[in-house]
């Protein structure tokens, strides 16, 4: 029976609670001239939906089918605040799931963040607010010697379903067997506390994923597990991650002028202190900031 994301990271041992302390963070007023240019029937509704697909510590700690926790869950209530309308959270299986329902018209964003690749933004917009890194999470002292990919080939690496790490991980495979090595066991979870139990478990060699996350993973892990490859590129270029919005829709421009205006009045760089994501912050959000990405 599948576990839920919220009852595996229970059993981690993972929470908020225990990570940081009930930092203030301002309150905002509402600005009436971005509340006015939302889309009508955001309007109407006075609220909107934004979907994740499981937790994504410490941006996204899921605590039921409509509750979160995190640095995003503090951006979403400061951008809420300042739209002047109710930002409600659900969560579906699956990046896939996430992208789809916001082209279906189903969820009306997704505060993320998710990865910002070239391929992504002909379906959809990217409002950037973070700088990622991806790095591996293996057990401690390293047993397998995983320092980067070249030495993932006959390894069993857990990434997320669909996501960009997945793509990479699966042409290092066909890398591997290119070069008479065998074939990385590619795992795909559909969240990340199942990823990183399957590390402790010690069914995965190695979870290849983003750094943010997987630091705070680690630092609840009880020195079971550390991080490897750090300060490599790993397949990747450089990686912006974000909210994401309809393609070419109204309610774009209006949540990347409510970031700028929490960057502007300190609240940004509150809330990524209070999570420790100091080290992921950007100057300045920006709309499909990516230039270039592993396919």
């Amino acid at each position: 029976m599948k576990k839920s994301a919220t009852a595996i990271l229970l059993a981690l041992g993972l929470s908020a609670s225990l990570a940081h302390a009930a930092d203030a963070i301002p309150t905002q007023q509402v600005d009436k001239g971005l509340h006015d240019r939302l889309p009508d029937a955001i309007k109407q509704a006075g609220k909107m939906i934004s979907v994740n697909n499981g937790s994504f510590p410490p941006y996204e700690i899921v605590n039921g089918p409509h509750a979160m926790d995190g640095a995003s869950a503090d951006l979403s209530s400061a951008l809420s605040q300042l739209l002047g309308v109710k930002i409600e959270h659900a969560t579906v299986s699956g990046l896939s799931g996430v992208l789809s329902g916001i082209n279906s018209g189903r969820y009306q964003l997704a505060i993320g963040p998710i990865g910002d690749y070239p391929d992504r933004q002909q379906k959809v917009d990217f409002i950037d607010f973070v700088q990622e890194f991806v790095v591996f999470g293996v057990q401690k002292g390293n047993p397998q010697k995983i320092n980067g990919l070249e030495d993932t080939c006959g390894k069993r690496i857990a990434v997320m379903a669909a996501g960009s790490a997945e793509q990479v991980i699966r042409k290092q495979s066909e890398a591997c067997v290119a070069a008479g090595k065998p074939a990385v066991v590619v795992q795909s979870f559909t969240d990340q506390p199942s990823s990183i139990l399957a590390v402790r478990s010690k069914r995965s060699d190695a979870f290849f994923s983003s750094q943010a996350p997987l630091t705070y993973f680690i630092e609840q892990a009880s020195g079971q597990l550390e991080l490897a490859g750090k300060g490599q590129k790993n397949g990747f270029g450089d990686i912006f991650q974000g909210t994401v919005v309809p393609k070419g829709s109204q309610l774009g421009q209006v949540v990347l002028d409510g970031y700028k205006a929490l960057y502007q009045n300190g609240t940004y760089a509150a809330i990524m202190k209070k999570w420790k994501l100091d080290g992921n912050m950007i100057s300045a959000p920006g709309l499909n900031l990516a230039k270039g990405a592993a396919k």
